[in-house]
């Protein structure tokens, strides 16, 4: 088994009236949308994650500017756990590039906040939570 909980990086990045939002290839949250992340390497800083899982998922670059929150992910099937993430919510300022799907994503887009506030497409849990304290 795995270690549990593993550390990752969520990217928000805010620009004009669009937060940028990619949707998810697999598991857990496949078909969803959410924020570019993932894992955070040994020896690599949060912020350096979020940074690079960006880069790879969407094309986009930003500069981490500061951790907004944490989540604690926990998946059960059948009572048995399955996954346990700690996610960091990193605040990045876009500052180059044009959002596409890459890596571990099938797209990626600037999404308007009033759309995520709306949950007008299916979100990651917590995706408007963590946008409302972005703006903040």
């Amino acid at each position: 088994m795995r270690q549990m909980p593993r550390l990752a990086a969520l990217a928000v990045v805010l620009r004009g009236d669009g937060v940028l939002l990619v949707r998810r290839r697999n598991e857990p949250d496949a078909g969803l949308w959410g924020f570019p992340g993932g894992h955070v390497e040994p020896g690599e800083t949060v912020g350096a994650a979020a940074a690079r899982e960006l880069l790879e998922e969407t094309g986009v670059e930003a500069l981490p500017r500061g951790t907004i929150d944490t989540l604690d992910i926990i998946l059960r099937e059948d009572g048995v756990l399955r996954h346990h993430f700690l996610l960091v919510a990193v605040r990045c300022d876009y500052f180059a590039g044009t959002p596409r799907g890459a890596d571990d994503v099938h797209e990626a887009a600037w999404v308007p906040v009033a759309e995520v506030m709306d949950r007008a497409r299916p979100l990651s849990e917590d995706v408007d939570t963590i946008v409302a304290k972005a703006r903040a």
